[in-house]
């Protein structure tokens, strides 16, 4: 498909920027798969806050007889219409992640890295929609509402490697750190997983829990948020420890930004944290807490790809097979 080259024309612009990408706009394309990833996550969670996980009381249709918001005699108009914009968002990140895919098939030369990182986008947001089916079926079960925002939070990782990987080169990956500086990035990022699956268990837990029908995880509040802010408190050590090791080895200057912005943006969740249980869990800081949850994990992948690098060298071209057997 040839484009026209008018460079000042929008939607031009748009058009090539995946069909016939530069290294430039496949990396913005990357960037624009974090962002609407970690959006829907944080709009999922208003839908929590607000008890509109029932305003589409069906799935795939919004009511059983109707893709659309209609009158509903048990649904509240604005419930409803909060949930179906929800699922509209759904849309817009499917097409970003088409994009990305596009771009990396249209990319000259081809990575294959690129190629596969890109496919999970579309597919593992196609399983996240059918997973949403799933939550509306089960009532909000807190399992199935859990494991909508963990699914979230490994697109969200996904997306953050293809933005990583299309800086990169495709040359063994090398060391730019000192080896246990690395394990100690990898241990970091174990440990802000497991805060954000008990996370996920003190949401389960407390109020706000989409719709009045909606069961609750049987847990202690009290003991189960305590877990995590201990968990926290692990995960700000760590941190902590990481800007030291990379200040006294003299770590890359990305590497160390990157740690800096993390302790800071976990510092600030900390103090959301603690204002939103002491206030009794507002929803304004639910939702906030739920915005700083998707900084923070960004924030980790962040540190964590940029304690090593790949050197910028051509992958190794595949011969045909014409080819191949000329070499025999």
């Amino acid at each position: 498909m040839k484009l026209p080259a008018d460079s000042t024309n929008p939607f031009v612009r748009l058009l090539r920027s995946f069909l016939a990408p530069t290294e430039r706009s496949m990396r913005a394309w990357a960037l624009a798969s974090v962002v609407v990833n970690a959006g829907i996550t944080v709009t999922g969670a208003g839908v929590r806050v607000t008890e509109s996980g029932l305003g589409c009381p069906t799935w795939p249709r919004c009511t059983p007889d109707s893709f659309v918001p209609v009158v509903h005699a048990d649904v509240d108009p604005l419930n409803m219409a909060v949930e179906f914009g929800n699922r509209l968002l759904t849309f817009l990140v499917l097409a970003v992640g088409v994009a990305c895919v596009l771009a990396a098939l249209r990319l000259s030369p081809r990575r294959s890295s690129l190629v596969r990182l890109a496919w999970l986008q579309p597919v593992g947001i196609v399983a996240q929609a059918l997973w949403g089916g799933l939550v509306v079926g089960t009532m909000l079960n807190p399992f199935t509402v859990g494991m909508h925002y963990l699914i979230s939070s490994g697109l969200i990782a996904a997306c953050w490697l293809l933005y990583a990987r299309s800086g990169e080169g495709d040359a063994p990956m090398r060391r730019i750190t000192h080896r246990d500086v690395r394990r100690l990035g990898h241990v970091l990022l174990a440990a802000v997983f497991v805060l954000l699956v008990v996370g996920v268990g003190v949401s389960g837990t407390g109020p706000h829990s989409g719709d009045e029908l909606a069961s609750r995880f049987d847990f202690d509040i009290e003991v189960i948020a305590r877990l995590h802010a201990d968990i926290a408190y692990v995960v700000v050590g760590l941190t902590f420890a990481l800007l030291f090791a990379l200040h006294v080895t003299n770590g890359p200057r990305p590497a160390r930004r990157a740690a800096l912005a993390l302790f800071g943006a976990e510092l600030l969740q900390g103090l959301i944290g603690y204002t939103q249980w002491f206030l009794a869990v507002p929803a304004l800081l639910v939702l906030l807490h739920v915005l700083g949850s998707t900084l923070v994990w960004t924030a980790t992948l962040r540190v964590v790809t940029s304690l090593r690098a790949r050197d910028r060298e051509p992958a190794p071209a595949t011969r045909s097979p014409t080819e191949a057997a000329a070499t025999l």
